[in-house]
């Protein structure tokens, strides 16, 4: 039994040897054949799936590249082909996920830019500038407490911490603010009438 084992292990070696040319083991014409019979195919089943031609021959390539790399595809199930198929699907799948999460940033970046830039429209950054100019002024003409206890608000401080700040007790920030808004509304309606809106 074990002269019939050797003998046939023998036969088999010879027919892998009769079969493989000399310059291409055998994983080599496999690959090859693959190649030629499915990479048209393979860059067809990408191309419906991404809807990018380009992007389409680049993963059919990343595929090739793969079993090229894993030749022990080419005759592990038995399926060679169904293997490349399912490796090109996760691969398109996987670059269809990328490709939306990429289009999501784009897009919050856009929102986030627009909305920075208020619309982005010439004439309006023309009137935020002049408005801006017209409170400079007015806050130039008030007397330097109403002025820093304004900017001081408008950045965003709390009444503690203007009370800290500017040295004043926090039970009168309301008051000192109150009377520092309204004083600032009289002299930008004296110098610019009431049209604008405070």
């Amino acid at each position: 039994m074990s002269g019939f084992s050797s003998s046939s292990q023998g036969l088999a070696y010879a027919m892998d040897e009769e079969q493989a040319s000399p310059a291409q083991p055998p994983a080599e014409v496999l690959f090859e054949r693959l190649f030629l019979e499915k990479y048209a195919l393979i860059v067809s089943m990408l191309f419906r799936l991404t809807g990018d031609r380009m992007r389409a021959e680049e993963l059919a390539n990343e595929v090739f590249l793969k079993l090229y790399r894993q030749p022990v595809a080419l005759r592990g199930d038995g399926n060679p082909g169904g293997w490349l198929y399912r490796t090109a699907l996760n691969l398109g799948i996987d670059a269809l996920r990328a490709h939306s999460r990429r289009k999501q940033y784009e897009q919050e970046a856009a929102r986030h830019l627009l909305r920075s830039q208020e619309a982005g429209n010439p004439l309006d950054e023309v009137l935020r500038a002049e408005r801006r100019d017209r409170v400079r002024l007015v806050l130039a003409a008030l007397k330097p407490s109403q002025a820093q206890i304004l900017v001081l608000r408008h950045s965003g401080f709390s009444y503690k911490e203007l009370a800290q700040i500017l040295g004043l007790a926090p039970g009168s920030i309301g008051t000192v603010l109150a009377r520092a808004e309204a004083e600032f509304q009289r002299r930008y309606l004296e110098l610019y009438g009431n049209e604008e809106e405070l």
